[in-house]
């Protein structure tokens, strides 16, 4: 048994009012287009499928609750289901982020004492981003924000974010990187690899350029957390600290890469023990939380059973399963 509640940092939550706002629009034309490109006509058909089955799993907070309840999980942090249309214009994604963050501040409201919100900000317009940003944390009662791991094109670690890094510093919110799509677009359309191996790569280049371009130092107190254990950034980090060693144009940051996963947190969704074990020799068994991806069928159901395999020291696994993601969320705050 876990010696505090137990957390879950990956939730989502779908907003149809949100969707309503961009339906019929040239610009989410252009992304279901990108979409339709980056997947088979079999992945499409399923993941239209496994949208309309999980439909009130994505919205009715009963039936979430119950969920949480059969996983063995107390606490959830509940982000919008990507969906950040970084193309909009700024009345259109002022409207956008206004919606989804009211949702997610409203469902999380039906049962507070077990939900944690995460809302959305339009990075590519970083003033209003910054606006946003401090009103859902401030009026709202959201802990942060979820954000993808490119912005139309955009790199996270562009300069033209710092403005909303300094933010969410300020604000001590969470800034949780999801990737959603995948920009090597065609060639991983069969099998759907664009999600099995694309996402992952896409985490992985987000935060490598987080890390390699000094955004982390700038801006040190950043409470950064990546999905899906971070991509394949902590398997491989040894390549980044030997670049950073012997190429003077890849010292970007003023550390090796591998002291930069010290200061991310990244959720145990690595699926087997040993990538767990490894994940959390990598990091640092601080920097790791639970996420369970809820309700896509990328995601798990046994989170405690997954941890519990991973053989993990008494203290470490406390600190996974909830620990971690408690001083994340109320560290510096009253709720």
């Amino acid at each position: 048994m876990s010696a505090g509640p137990v957390v879950d940092f990956h939730g989502h939550l779908a907003v149809p009012a949100a969707d309503a706002l961009v339906a019929g629009t040239p610009g989410f034309a252009a992304e279901l287009a990108a979409e339709q490109r980056a997947h088979s006509p079999e992945s499409l058909a399923e993941n239209r499928a496994q949208l309309k089955r999980l439909a009130p799993k994505l919205t009715d907070v009963s039936v979430r609750l119950a969920d949480l309840d059969a996983m063995g999980v107390d606490l959830q942090v509940v982000g919008p289901m990507p969906m950040h249309h970084y193309w909009a214009d700024p009345a259109l994604a002022l409207d956008l982020a206004r919606t989804t963050n009211t949702a997610v501040a409203a469902h999380c409201a039906e049962a507070p004492e077990r939900l944690y919100g995460l809302g959305t900000v339009p990075l590519q317009h970083p003033d209003l981003a910054v606006a946003l940003l401090d009103r859902a944390v401030t009026e709202q009662g959201l802990y942060g924000v979820s954000v993808s791991t490119t912005v139309d094109g955009r790199e996270l670690a562009d300069p033209a974010h710092d403005t909303v890094w300094r933010k969410a510093e300020e604000l001590g919110a969470v800034v949780f990187v999801h990737p959603w799509g995948c920009s090597l677009g065609e060639r991983l359309a069969t099998r759907y690899l664009g999600n099995t191996v694309g996402q992952p790569v896409e985490t992985t280049v987000a935060l490598s350029q987080l890390v390699f371009t000094g955004v982390l130092d700038r801006f040190p107190r950043l409470k950064l957390v990546a999905a899906h254990g971070g991509g394949y950034l902590p398997t491989y980090i040894g390549r980044s600290d030997h670049a950073w060693r012997v190429r003077p144009d890849a010292r970007g940051c003023a550390e090796p890469p591998s002291a930069y996963l010290r200061r991310i947190w990244f959720d145990a969704l690595v699926y087997t023990p040993r990538a767990l074990r490894h994940l959390v020799e990598e990091v640092g068994a601080s920097q790791v939380v639970l996420g369970t991806d809820h309700p896509f069928d990328m995601g798990v159901d046994d989170p405690v059973a997954r941890l519990d395999a991973a053989g993990l020291d008494p203290a470490d696994r406390a600190a996974v399963a909830g620990g971690n993601a408690l001083d994340l969320l109320l560290k510096g705050r009253t709720r």
